[in-house]
């Protein structure tokens, strides 16, 4: 019986201390600094970030003239994902790589490659020109299945180097 309590104890102990012993991310991070600052400027460098992706679609409509709108419309679904100088601008001037509040917020819907973000951005805005269903829920689990296969095309690929463990110091 005593056994019993000095394991449950020693059990509960552990995992308290376990729990304690998880942190947050360092906010002494430089990198993740500038993040959380860009993901609330509604403007970075000088261009307009959108929120969401329905503010993305009115500032795209904004930005292409009705000639390139309608080409775009015209072309199929994967045609138009194809249009990489498109998704290099979104990539660039909407903060995909560095981060922006609409990167963050298509990261929240699950979808964290900044080409992916940029292409789901695209091929959503394409279908809502097209007055389709914008299937965000089958999108985003594409997109997060592409990410599965090439994190694991990698993996099968690549080969370790050096490996090694550490102790982790002690707080």
């Amino acid at each position: 019986m005593h056994k019993f309590f000095a394991l449950l104890i020693m059990t509960l102990g552990f995992s308290i201390s376990t729990v304690v012993a998880q942190k947050a991310p360092s906010v002494d991070d430089p990198a993740e600094v500038a993040y959380q600052k860009r993901i609330l400027k509604s403007r970075i460098n000088g261009v307009y970030i959108p929120k969401d992706l329905y503010d993305a679609f009115a500032q795209l409509n904004r930005l292409m003239d009705e000639p390139t709108r309608k080409q775009l419309q015209l072309m199929t679904e994967e045609e138009a994902g194809k249009k990489l100088y498109l998704i290099m601008w979104i990539c660039n001037n909407w903060g995909m790589y560095e981060g922006s509040r609409l990167s963050h917020y298509i990261q929240n819907m699950g979808i964290s490659n900044p080409e992916h973000k940029a292409h789901f951005l695209i091929t959503t805005y394409h279908r809502e020109l097209n007055k389709k269903d914008l299937g965000l829920k089958e999108r985003v689990e594409f997109y997060q299945k592409k990410s599965e296969e090439a994190k694991a095309r990698k993996a099968k690929k690549g080969k370790v180097i050096h490996e090694e463990t550490r102790q982790r110091p002690r707080n």
